[in-house]
């Protein structure tokens, strides 16, 4: 009697993924305006105070808090100060006409807005009595010199690289993109315009891969399929090991007859193959592969064949452990917890991750068909449920929700 395979626990594998990747890549400059997506490879620190001078938030009338006790005050404009352009002194019993951005000349403390003000010739009358630092932007009140602005680790979104540009930061030292070669495996693929042969299926996997690691940054290498064979394998994981770090496949690392890239990463560095308790997504390969010339190895990763399977592995596994390989200081998504629209009578021992979207009223409604093959459940769905092994739930239950925006990026 066979003994029972071992199932793997998800969050043990995804640690031993990411403690694999944690070691430190190389880091490169490159233009703040090209910076998006990348990963911060050291924090950035602001050279300057911004503002770097107190500055006004309204447009109205710099003045002299002490020259106003009460409403009604009558004072005589002397100037007018506009954004990027620098006032004078402000001396008692004077007002300097002032707009948004604009510099608060020495001598004023406050600035009252100009719907609380009535122009009359070179005079204004004051309606209001100000408190010092009314509508003033003092220096340094959004970032002070030699604050960190950007933390290493952090993935760049547009909103960061306006930050990095407002203190004045013009290029950022970020991770190098991964390498990746892509590998598909079975005789059965073609691509897409080749007329179907009996037997044959589409090359889908290498189109739902190539698409999720471009969404990661990635420098992709598509080498094509290789053929059901030992020996091209071998030829081919060999080959891109050599120039780059990491090396993904689909297909070919179960135990059938036709499988030959486990024994042929075993030939060539080292390998697990893991059952992990995960539904779908079962058999995950990861290694390394040695390289023929120079030092070192290139990291390799096996996903399952069917789409499915190989969608959610990847964003379940390749995705943190592409990231912790740039540095990245966050790897887990964010997860929703939300009342069910569907009913699902029967847990399984497994993990599983559930094709689902969100209804107009927020709640998570499953995809009628959840097989692994049923790559339709991801296009129609905007998510995963995580749901824990042997968890069945009713509608209205609560379940942990995973969008697929926090997961294809």
């Amino acid at each position: 009697m066979n003994k029972p395979v071992e199932l793997m626990d998800v969050d043990a594998v995804l640690r031993v993924l990411v403690q694999a990747a944690a070691a430190r890549g190389p880091v490169e400059s490159v233009s703040t305006m090209d910076a998006l997506g990348r990963i911060l490879g050291e924090s950035v620190q602001s050279p300057i105070d911004v503002p770097p001078a107190a500055n006004t938030q309204m447009d109205g009338y710099a003045v002299r808090c002490a020259d106003i006790s009460a409403a009604g005050v009558r004072l005589r404009v002397t100037q007018r100060i506009a954004a990027g352009h620098v006032g004078e002194a402000l001396k008692p019993g004077e007002a300097a006409r002032i707009f948004t951005g604009a510099l608060i000349p020495d001598g004023a403390d406050a600035v009252v807005m100009q719907e609380q003000c009535v122009a009359d010739g070179d005079h204004v009358l004051i309606q209001h009595v100000p408190e010092p630092g009314e509508w003033v932007r003092p220096t340094g009140c959004d970032v002070q010199r030699g604050s960190t602005v950007l933390h290493a680790g952090h993935r760049l979104r547009p909103q960061d690289l306006g930050q990095a540009a407002s203190v004045g930061v013009s290029s950022l030292r970020v991770a190098r993109r991964p390498r990746v070669a892509l590998l598909s495996t079975g005789d059965e693929l073609t691509m897409p315009g080749t007329a179907l042969r009996p037997g044959a299926i589409y090359n889908s996997n290498r189109f739902l891969l190539t698409g999720l690691l471009q969404g990661l940054g990635c420098q992709i290498t598509d080498l094509g399929q290789i053929p059901d064979r030992f020996d091209a394998t071998c030829e081919a994981i060999q080959s891109a090991a050599q120039a780059h770090d990491l090396v993904l496949t689909s297909g070919g690392v179960s135990v059938g007859g036709e499988d030959h890239v486990k024994p042929a990463v075993h030939a060539l560095g080292e390998l697990n193959l893991w059952q992990i308790a995960m539904k779908p997504g079962k058999p995950l390969a990861f290694g390394s592969v040695r390289r023929a010339t120079g030092a070192g190895s290139a990291h390799f990763i096996g996903l399952p064949g069917n789409p499915v399977s190989s969608f959610v592995t990847f964003v379940v596994f390749v995705r943190p452990f592409l990231l912790a390989l740039q540095g990245a200081t966050r790897l887990a998504p964010s997860v929703l917890h939300l009342p069910s629209a569907s009913n699902w009578p029967r847990g399984d021992r497994r993990r599983e991750f559930l094709r689902a979207r969100l209804t107009d009223d927020a709640r998570v409604e499953l995809f009628a068909n959840q097989n692994s093959a049923v790559l339709t459940s991801t296009v129609w769905g905007d998510g995963l449920v995580d749901n824990p092994p042997n968890r069945a739930f009713q509608a209205g239950d609560t379940v942990s929700f995973i969008p697929f925006s926090s997961l294809l990026s």
